[in-house]
């Protein structure tokens, strides 16, 4: 599995996250409902810290 590529302080959306998973969206929003994967909620969206996907990544 690659590198997760980011910006300075950049936050993952939940299709790049899913991309790097190999899952589809529903499947990383599940994640963040059931606590695997932290996330933030920015108004009516989900970003995901790169750092928090590669502890996921590492795990698997």
């Amino acid at each position: 599995m690659a590198p997760v590529a980011s910006g300075s302080g950049r936050l993952l959306t939940v299709r790049e996250v899913a991309e790097r998973l190999g899952v589809c969206r529903a499947t990383v929003y599940r994640m963040c409902e059931r606590g695997e994967l932290p996330h933030v909620r920015l108004s009516n969206t989900v970003r995901v810290v790169p750092e928090a996907l590669e502890r996921v990544l590492s795990l698997k």
